[in-house]
């Protein structure tokens, strides 16, 4: 009886040495996760670290496309693996730079086992190993994330989508991705040209580079008012010095968007630019990655104006398949509107008396759109043999004496639709509310932080935006995996 005093003691503290026992050998997230139940036992006083090992672990990590990690580089060589888990680690838990996220890691030892990188041994640290020389410095995190390649965080997005789509597919959800959205997010520099409090010179002047971030571009976040503003009556200065529009130093983040019914939402394809490309160029390489990766063309896409272009309409075109188009508004220029160019059955105009305009020729354009398309001239029917017939023109036409009307499009099935979709029906409204998907993904990654990195690299920072929508689909396979449908 009297030596059960000792012996409890003792025994707490056996326990506690067997809890931070030297860790067993590393392997990559996704074969630990396979473990999680035996490591969990073992390991109960770091519920953190498994909380992140659960968001973490379904990824195949094993098939990372890694740098050459034998290299000599007097020092460990540091995975992009380990880096790529530590940033997502990072945006999950709201550090805003890498000394944060640095400390955050030392606090937690079994985290830098987990994440994969190279350790320290020191059987007189919790957990045998010294935590702070198991880490690179953060300045190095920093310039990993500028060095490391975009295809391998592309790869681990790629893989997201794959474990999203068996995960729905088991639960009996099918037709995922029939139906896409395409928005594009600003993303501010760290310059100064961005603070509106700081004195510079020429703010605008997209010739005069920002030293804080070489890779930034000038570009136009919205414009409201596309005419000149009258010149005012006091303090007068010409129209052509105001500044119509929202502009800012920065990129520019495209992403493709498919909305899952009773779930929610998640990313198929994103895609960083310098800001000055416009919103057309993320088309084509966005829609590219979607087919690749969801394995088929999707039916029908929504989008905004600045998306009204005839190659939209026709990449969606099926001619089997009335559902299958792009919702796009109509974008009123050139003097007409939705449904104000009528078309023959042969696919010509038709000009203002109501009779169709034949194709005269036909050209390569090069310049007037974003890709190389055939371009025709449509001339006026009553002078398309080059005579000229006694009635004239039944609408008298002013351009009748110059040779009749005339139309310069392209001969695309593309442009005639775009005139001809009917915005006003349910199966156009049904897919354009498809569009609040992307943008409900847009809050979600302004919320990681998005909108203002500090970085000052297009690398870096492409590469974090490609872990936060990484992230963004890795907390939607969470809630599908816990069964937790959207209300």
């Amino acid at each position: 009886m009297t030596g059960i005093p000792i012996v409890t003691p003792l025994l707490h503290l056996w326990k506690r040495l067997k809890q931070h026992a030297p860790l067993p050998p590393q392997r990559d997230l996704h074969t630990l996760w396979g473990k999680r139940a035996q490591l969990q036992r073992r390991f109960q006083t770091t519920p953190t670290s498994f909380r992140l090992l659960e968001l973490l672990g379904p990824l195949h990590w094993a098939e990372f496309p890694e740098r050459d990690l034998l290299r000599d580089w007097g020092q460990p060589t540091i995975p992009y693996a380990a880096l790529a888990a530590t940033v997502l680690v990072q945006l999950n838990e709201g550090l805003v730079s890498m000394r944060q996220v640095r400390q955050f890691l030392i606090e937690h030892p079994v985290l830098i086992w987990l994440l994969g990188f190279p350790l320290v041994s020191a059987p007189a640290h919790p957990w045998g190993i010294d935590a702070d020389a198991s880490l690179p410095t953060a300045r190095h995190l920093t310039h990993l994330l500028r060095a490391m390649p975009n295809a391998a965080a592309q790869y681990l997005l790629a893989d997201s989508v794959r474990l999203i789509c068996a995960a729905l597919q088991a639960r009996g959800v099918e037709r995922i991705g029939e139906c896409v959205s395409l928005d594009t997010k600003h993303i501010l520099a760290w310059v100064e040209e961005n603070n509106p409090k700081a004195y510079v010179t020429d703010r605008y002047d997209k010739n005069k580079q920002p030293s804080g971030d070489p890779d930034c571009r000038l570009g136009c976040k919205r414009r409201r008012n596309q005419g000149a503003p009258p010149t005012p009556t006091t303090n007068p200065r010409p129209a052509s010095n105001f500044k119509r529009g929202e502009f800012y130093w920065g990129y520019g983040s495209g992403v493709v968007v498919t909305k899952v019914p009773s779930w929610g939402e998640f990313v198929i394809a994103e895609l960083t630019q310098p800001f000055d490309n416009g919103d057309l160029s993320y088309f084509f390489p966005l829609l590219t990655t979607t087919e690749q990766r969801l394995g088929f063309r999707p039916r029908c896409g929504a989008f905004d104006a600045a998306f009204d272009a005839f190659y939209v309409y026709e990449h969606f075109y099926r001619a089997d398949d009335p559902l299958a188009f792009a919702a796009v508004p109509f974008s009123e220029r050139g003097g007409y509107k939705a449904g104000g160019r009528l078309f023959s059955p042969e696919g010509w105009p038709v000009c203002q008396a109501g009779l169709a305009m034949p194709l005269k020729f036909t050209y390569l354009d090069r310049t007037s759109a974003l890709i190389e398309h055939q371009r025709g001239k449509y001339v006026c029917p009553l002078r398309a043999a080059g005579e000229t017939t006694a009635e004239g023109c039944p609408v008298n036409h002013k351009r009748w004496s110059k040779g009749g009307c005339t139309a310069m499009m392209p001969t695309s099935i593309g442009a005639r639709i775009r005139y001809q979709l009917d915005r006003d029906s349910q199966a156009y409204k049904d897919a354009y509310k498809q569009r609040t998907a992307s943008e409900r993904i847009n809050s979600q990654a302004v919320a990681l932080g998005i909108e203002r990195p500090h970085l000052r690299n297009q690398q870096a920072i492409t590469n974090r935006n490609t872990l936060i929508y990484l992230l963004i689909n890795l907390r939607f396979l969470q809630r599908i995996q816990n069964q937790q449908p959207e209300l």
